[in-house]
């Protein structure tokens, strides 16, 4: 049976991993839970953690509705849990890192610095599959409550046969939008929009501070793109590599320069 553990960055009270730990343990898969103790978002890849006496702290929990399965709070990133876990923390190690669902989609260049996504290249750097699930939160009024977690948590669980017939070291980023099953128009295989819906600027700069804030790029959404896939509905699938070569032809590289050359005279 695959082994599957589920992280996240949102926090092990989070309701979208709920609802994936039920959707996978429900699809019939070894489902083990491990995820930050609290908010982690934007951690990327960092193994980071709150140690006590050089021990990470890891509290066993019991999530809401989903009878069966073992879960712990880490004091550490989604990343570190699943270094760990592969690693056998919480019992065997996975066969897959699942993490999400995520409180918002990770389209386009947020993919760098998000610890849902960090989580399963992780995990695919030491040995799993990994797949990042996140639900695009395009009504920013609704309540966690009101959100379709659901349909996120079952086109997460359709790709996990998937990646058995894929590299070890390949990762998939799927989007799916906020909307019920039968509303989203399909999965689509997409590319990374260049540009995101926002950005980050200065607000205020001031002595021994700095304020920033967001604010919309009004980029044009790029066809074929996940952000704009998303915009029009569709669910989106972005197959990712952790660590690989990239196919770039490198000039005739340069002699070394010894300080002592490189040195100004006296």
């Amino acid at each position: 049976m695959t082994r599957v553990l589920i992280t996240n960055d949102d926090g092990i009270d989070a309701p979208g991993l709920h609802r994936l730990a039920l959707a996978a343990h429900q699809g019939g898969f070894d489902v083990v839970v491990a995820a930050p103790a609290r908010d982690s978002s934007g951690a990327s890849a960092a193994v980071s953690a709150v140690a006590q006496d050089g021990r990470v702290v890891v509290d066993e929990r019991r999530l809401p509705g989903v009878d069966g399965v073992p879960a712990y709070a880490v004091t550490g990133t989604p990343a570190l849990a699943a270094l760990i876990a592969t690693r056998g923390a919480f019992g065997d190690p996975p066969d897959v890192v699942l993490s999400g669902i995520n409180r918002g989609a990770n389209a386009g260049p947020a993919v760098l610095h998000s610890g849902t996504v960090g989580a399963a290249l992780t995990g695919a750097t030491y040995g799993c599959h990994g797949l990042a699930v996140s639900l695009d939160l395009a009504d920013g009024d609704l309540t966690d409550d009101d959100r379709h977690w659901d349909t996120a948590a079952a086109y997460a669980v359709s790709l996990l046969p998937l990646l058995a017939d894929l590299p070890r070291s390949t990762v998939l980023n799927l989007n799916v939008p906020d909307l019920p099953t039968e509303q989203v128009r399909g999965l689509c295989r997409a590319r990374f929009g260049r540009f995101g819906q926002v950005q980050m600027r200065i607000a205020e700069r001031g002595t021994g501070f700095v304020r920033t804030a967001l604010e919309d790029t009004g980029a044009r959404l790029e066809p074929g793109t996940d952000m704009a896939l998303l915009a029009d509905g569709y669910a989106t699938v972005t197959p990712l590599q952790p660590l690989g070569e990239a196919n770039v032809e490198l000039p005739e590289l340069p002699e070394p320069v010894s300080a002592a050359r490189s040195a100004p005279a006296a």
